[in-house]
């Protein structure tokens, strides 16, 4: 039993960092979330694909919000 629950937690452990890019866009309301949550569907699982996603999510200037 110890090993189905294990293997369900690091199947849902790998998909969150394997979309981990775009949970950051979505968080983060980048404008072109879509486009990088697409891409990284198709190319997360290469390492290069991945980190360029990564940092195209992460390091891409948004819009402060003003909260009144």
């Amino acid at each position: 039993m110890l090993g189905n629950t294990t293997s369900v937690i690091v199947l849902i452990v790998i998909v969150v960092i394997y979309m981990l890019p775009a949970l950051i866009a979505f968080a983060r309301d980048h404008p072109r979330r879509a486009a990088i949550t697409l891409l990284d569907i198709l190319f997360g699982w290469t390492l290069i694909g991945w980190l360029l996603l990564f940092l195209w999510a992460a390091l891409t200037e948004t819009e402060a919000v003003e909260v009144r």
